[in-house]
């Protein structure tokens, strides 16, 4: 693995932790303003948006764990990447135990020094 792909995974296992820390505003420095999201249930473009598609998950899905497997980045440059994983959730949905899975695929940027989503889309 080269450093950038280090890197880029630990930014992704970061912005992993963070979501599973359900506050939206750890999010925030890790998810670019012009981002788009593609969910199952819809698409999202811009930070309010997103937060507000996001919150609403944490509020469904109580006690949630949201766990990324397989991680692949498919290409890698200084300043742009694009990687595809498969994922699971766990949690509480209607006061009872609920599961998921999926797969997903995020564009990661470089801003500023720092990366940022840029665009992710996750399905099942």
């Amino acid at each position: 693995m080269s450093d950038l792909d280090a890197e880029l995974t630990s930014f992704v296992y970061h912005y992993e932790q963070a979501t599973n820390r359900h506050d939206f505003d750890l999010l925030v420095p890790l998810i670019a303003d012009d981002a788009t999201y593609w969910f199952t249930e819809g698409s999202y473009h811009g930070i309010d948006a997103i937060r507000a598609a996001v919150e609403r998950t944490f509020a469904t899905i109580l006690d949630e764990v949201y766990t990324i497997e397989g991680l692949e980045w498919v290409a890698v440059t200084a300043d742009l990447a694009v990687c595809r994983y498969r994922f699971r959730w766990t949690g509480v949905v209607d006061a009872k135990p609920a599961s998921g899975h999926g797969r997903g695929t995020n564009v990661v940027t470089k801003r500023n020094g720092a990366w940022q989503m840029l665009h992710e889309h996750l399905s099942r």
